[in-house]
């Protein structure tokens, strides 16, 4: 609770992920970080159990709450979405601050967010959606105050991800 920032990674399912967080009262910690204004980022299958609800073959698993919506299968001819790919920031990002429209991050996913249904939470300020395609469009990144997070991984997209993350870092107290 201390840390200056709660960076939550995922690799793997949905489920998997969801498990392993309520084992260690991970929705807890998120809650009570975000409720005190401190900095969360979430990655990947992070970003993922942030939403509502997964489901993953079939299977329907809870997510931690902190926006609507509903993670599930890409509609792609080729699956999983590996590999670098171009993303549409709003204007007044953060997170991609300084980050040029033809720079490219890398994913790897089968599984998406493929809307935030903001009428399902009249309580939350409207988050900043970054979009990106692949099939269909997709969530790549939102913004919400104190809680951010990314599909791709920053950390495997070169110096652009580093320029996002510096960005990220920049907006712990």
């Amino acid at each position: 609770m201390a840390a200056d920032g709660l960076v939550v990674p995922g690799v793997g399912a949905f489920a998997a992920c969801m498990a392993g967080l309520r084992d260690v009262e991970g929705g807890r910690v998120i809650d009570r970080r975000l409720a005190g204004g401190r900095p969360v980022l979430g990655i990947c299958v992070g970003m993922q159990i942030l939403f509502a609800e997964g489901i993953e073959h079939g299977v329907h698993t809870e997510g931690c709450g902190q926006w609507p919506g509903l993670v599930e299968r890409l509609d792609a001819p080729v699956l999983p979405h590996m590999g670098w790919n171009t993303v549409l920031a709003p204007p007044d990002s953060v997170l991609f601050a300084g980050v040029g429209q033809d720079e490219r991050f890398y994913f790897v996913h089968s599984y998406a967010a493929r809307s935030l249904p903001l009428g399902a939470a009249p309580y939350m300020t409207a988050p900043l959606i970054t979009w990106a395609t692949h099939g269909v469009p997709f969530v790549a990144a939102v913004e919400n105050g104190p809680l951010m997070a990314t599909q791709f991984h920053p950390e495997k997209s070169g110096d652009t991800g580093a320029k996002l993350l510096s960005n990220w870092l920049r907006t712990l107290t």
